[in-house]
């Protein structure tokens, strides 16, 4: 698989279907069979795993302790959230009516490549949520990168 990357914004249908933008579609190892699962993200935005990155996470999450509490409130979280979503003849993902709710999306959506996932955000949400950041991205790229 190749890394998910860029940023693009699309108009989303009344039927929560997205065209997932052929630079990042092209990145989708054929082990994923054109599935990805969805679930709500750590901020608000929703993301999208294709199938055969998702099984790496679902076998981390295999190895999280049932009896540690914030191990099974995480678990409960992400999974409960979790679907599976097909790439349709049209080259879309329908998301699920309650993720669009919880991050906030209709009519457009900014979909943004994150590795080896895609994020899903409500536009505004996006942009509030980059003006928001305390620090440039010279300071922070120059934390991460030296760690």
């Amino acid at each position: 698989m190749g890394f998910f990357k860029g940023q693009e914004t699309y108009s989303i249908d009344n039927k929560g279907r997205v065209n997932i933008p052929a630079k990042m579609r092209k990145n989708v190892a054929s082990e994923a069979g054109d599935v990805f699962v969805v679930t709500r993200g750590v901020d608000k935005c929703i993301v999208a795993y294709p199938m055969d990155e998702w099984r790496k996470y679902e076998e981390r999450f295999s190895e999280l302790n049932h009896y540690n509490e914030k191990d099974r409130f995480f678990l409960r979280m992400i999974l409960a959230w979790s679907e599976e979503v097909g790439i349709d003849g049209q080259q879309r993902v329908a998301l699920p009516k309650r993720h669009l709710e919880f991050a906030g999306i209709e009519g457009k959506v900014t979909i943004v490549g994150m590795i080896d996932h895609i994020e899903f955000w409500n536009p505004d949400v996006f942009e509030s949520y980059l003006a928001g950041q305390t620090e440039t991205y010279e300071d922070v790229a120059a934390k991460v990168m030296s760690a």
